[in-house]
């Protein structure tokens, strides 16, 4: 078996993570700094 890296659901769960963080920095500029650091810092999570 290969590197974690190479499976599907890691790969699923990191473009997820990416689409979720940049979303995020589209956030109203009053939300931008608190739910959006939040929402950026628990995407990152989804892959681990």
């Amino acid at each position: 078996m290969g590197n974690y890296k190479d499976l599907e659901i890691y790969r699923m769960a990191f473009d997820m993570a990416v689409l979720i963080h940049h979303y995020s920095l589209k956030l109203p500029g009053y939300e931008l700094y608190e739910q959006g650091s939040q929402i950026r810092r628990s995407s990152k999570r989804i892959k681990d």
